[in-house]
């Protein structure tokens, strides 16, 4: 029978979860690096037994892990992660240039097809790519140096380059978001990037509809249909059928808009699924109810799914990369919360159970299907 694990990175280490196709069971390794944020934790499409993680830490700096047997060892590759050439400056909160310096790797993304290829998306706004399992490091300064570079300002959490796209469509094409610049598309491999943001509208910056600027909180796609891309931003539930050349706002009747995963089911490209937050200054959900909600038309029309999820008292975040599917018959969803739980649902969002609690505040959510 199928099986899942589910690799789960939280502020003090990182967490493998492991089951059969059921997930009714689960079986809990780690912590793995206790004590240091795990900003990533990612396995390889190619093979499924070559993991990535990223541990973070204010004290010992940015170490990149692998593991070659799913996690049961790990080894440190390589962690020098420098600018390409000059850095130059982007802008600060308060509009004043401010160099380029690099804090940590927020989110790793094997290649589809060599489990030694990896790209790695950093604070601050770079992009940088490993061919040969990790150990050595380029960056591909095309998107750093794009015109609008210099305007780019940080988010509320740094300017990260959190989120990394790879259409296996076109192998040339790839997409990034950058909070706050927007989304961006390369399609000659990261050589060159252009901002894919028309149609987006961000209060709070001079101009609402500018070509760069918007915070972006996380896009999603679904392999079969890579030309449509999904869109949770600050605020604002989107949607690109044009890759990314044009968007427009689907978060219908959505309880907030605000929030930051979002992802789409495995085998229905027109379901996706978000976790409403209260407000970009409330990080909570409304009421004190953990919601999650699901639209299985693309958007527009969403529907609370609410069965063995908390529906009072409940005050937890679910961040940008604390959400993922699997690719069992009957797709299973997952999401980690700040207040260290981990939920599974294996009918596709209609219920849901716990598979476990009291972890640290989790960071992300990755979740690979074995056979």
């Amino acid at each position: 029978m199928s099986g899942v694990r589910v690799l789960v990175g939280t502020r003090k280490g990182a967490f493998i979860l492991s089951s059969d196709g059921q997930r009714e069971r689960w079986d809990i390794s780690g912590p793995h690096f206790p004590g240091w944020e795990i900003y990533h934790v990612k396995g390889s499409p190619a093979d499924p037994d070559r993991l990535y993680a990223s541990q973070s830490s204010g004290w010992f700096g940015q170490v990149i892990q692998r593991s070659d047997d799913g996690g049961a060892t790990w080894e440190p590759v390589g962690n020098k992660f420098s600018y390409d050439g000059v850095p130059g400056t982007h802008q600060w909160y308060d509009g004043t240039p401010h160099p380029w310096e690099f804090a940590r790797v927020w989110h790793l993304e094997p290649a589809l097809e060599d489990p030694d290829t990896v790209y790695a998306g950093v604070e601050d706004a770079g992009l940088f790519r490993s061919t040969d399992g990790g150990r050595q490091w380029q960056e591909l300064p095309g998107l750093r140096r794009h015109d609008s570079g210099p305007s780019w300002q940080p988010g509320a959490g740094g300017m990260c380059l959190h989120t990394i796209l790879l259409d296996s469509s076109r192998p040339g094409r790839m997409f990034a978001a950058i909070s706050a610049a927007g989304a961006f598309r390369s399609d000659d491999a990261g050589e060159t990037w252009r901002p894919v943001n028309h149609g987006l509208r961000s209060e709070g910056i001079p101009d609402p509809a500018a070509e760069v600027g918007h915070c972006v909180h996380r896009i999603a796609m679904h392999p079969s249909r890579p030309d449509v891309l999904y869109m949770q931003k600050h605020w604002d539930v989107m949607r690109s059928d044009d890759s990314g050349e044009s968007w427009h706002e689907v978060s219908g009747d959505l309880p907030s808009d605000f929030g930051f995963p979002i992802d789409v089911h495995a085998h229905e490209p027109d379901t996706i699924y978000v976790v409403p937050i209260t407000s970009d200054s409330l990080h909570f959900p409304p009421e004190g109810k953990l919601r999650v909600y699901r639209s299985r038309t693309g958007g527009d029309e969403w529907e609370p799914l609410t069965k063995g999820l908390p529906q009072r008292d409940c005050y937890v975040n679910v961040l940008r990369d604390a959400m993922a599917v699997d690719s069992l018959d009957s797709c299973g969803v997952y999401f980690g919360t700040t207040g260290g739980q981990v939920y599974v649902s294996a009918d596709a969002g209609d219920s849901w159970s716990t598979i476990v609690r009291d972890l640290p505040a989790v960071l992300s959510v990755e979740v690979q299907t074995l056979s």
